[in-house]
């Protein structure tokens, strides 16, 4: 995301109690026309805050001196808070959301989508534009229900997470539409989303349709060829009834997961 103009001169407070990410991160922004404020602890940040106005905080989620969700809470009169974290989780991003945080972004963040989670925090907006038509619409999912609305929020809270995602629900409840909207509006979105029918194939070839094959290693291999997780690259894979796998390959699947 270009800074198209509207950002330049927005006032930003940048909290963060490491020089090299504070530098980084400072860089980021001034690079795309912001001025940029540093306060290396939550202390600081209150008297700075106290002192003048900003128009959004980015604030590292690990800093020594407090919980900082006593900034990410709403507050009277407060800026919008972009939390950035080295440790992205599910339940993290989950919290964030919930107690307030604008956005919540994974580092390292690009200018880019640090500077997008900035644009939106300031206006207002959800991380990133809905493709549904409406307040009950979100990526394809329509509900008006507020456990729909529940799942929305989820959505939008682990989007933004470096983490796998474990989507429950009997068959024909949409985790697949879950899962692309998951994709869309994460910073993967412009790679590839990758769909695994997991149910459909045996163990065998199953296996080699996840992790790929190299030729000769059985009877019709007659080329190499990457599997499916070579294929998601940068992007998201979908494992589709993933339960319907043996155990040992869903050993094999853990290792992958984890490394």
């Amino acid at each position: 995301m270009k800074n198209d103009g509207a950002m330049t001169g927005l006032n930003v407070l940048l909290v963060d109690g490491d020089r090299v990410s504070a530098a980084q991160h400072t860089a980021l922004l001034e690079g795309n026309g912001l001025r940029v404020t540093r306060a290396e602890s939550l202390a600081r940040a209150r008297i700075i805050l106290e002192a003048g106005r900003y128009d959004v905080a980015v604030v590292m989620a690990e800093l020594p001196d407090g919980d900082v969700g006593q900034l990410v809470s709403p507050r009277d009169g407060g800026p919008p808070v972009v939390l950035l974290t080295e440790r992205g989780t599910v339940r993290g991003a989950v919290e964030a959301i919930r107690r307030g945080a604008a956005d919540y972004l994974v580092c390292p963040v690009t200018a880019d989508e640090l500077c997008e989670a900035v644009s939106h925090a300031v206006a207002g907006a959800a991380p990133h534009d809905a493709q549904g038509s409406g307040p009950d619409a979100l990526d394809g999912l329509v509900g008006a229900d507020l456990r729909m609305a529940k799942v929305f929020d989820l959505i939008d809270a682990v989007a933004a997470a470096r983490t796998t995602v474990l989507l429950t629900g009997e068959s024909g409840t949409g985790k697949s539409l879950v899962a692309r909207a998951i994709h869309r509006r994460s910073p993967r979105r412009t790679g590839p989303f990758v769909e695994v029918a997991c149910g459909a194939m045996p163990d065998t070839l199953l296996e080699s349709e996840l992790f790929g094959h190299v030729k000769g290693a059985f009877t019709h291999a007659v080329s190499d060829r990457p599997g499916k997780f070579a294929a998601a690259d940068r992007g998201t894979i979908f494992l589709d009834e993933i339960s319907t796998a043996s155990p040992q390959l869903q050993v094999k699947l853990l290792r992958v997961l984890q490394e």
